[in-house]
């Protein structure tokens, strides 16, 4: 599926469920319009949400691979930027951004 992804507004998602657990879990890639891979994960909360980008379909499928069998170190090999800030409520008296 990841190879069959065009440029442009193209997704995959893995999401994990979990009857025990709270939250969003999952991963996903976007084939950006430069070649780019924009790849991204959760970890159950929005204050946990990571992105990175690569040129590299080789190092996203093994990242997706990774994730989903639940390897300790799929996450290696990427500088990851915490964006959960993007996602955080607006705080009490500030306006909600318009589209």
């Amino acid at each position: 599926m990841l190879a069959n992804l065009r440029r442009g507004n193209e997704y995959l998602i893995l999401e994990r469920r979990d009857e025990e657990r709270e939250g969003d879990w999952y991963i996903q890639v976007w084939f950006r319009d430069n070649n780019t891979y924009q790849l991204e994960y959760r970890d159950g909360v929005p204050a946990e949400h990571y992105q990175t980008r690569t040129v590299s379909q080789e190092k996203v499928s093994q990242a997706l691979l990774g994730w989903m069998l639940d390897k300790p170190d799929w996450r290696e090999g990427f500088m990851w930027n915490n964006i959960g800030p993007m996602f955080a409520p607006a705080a009490d008296g500030e306006d909600e951004p318009t589209a």
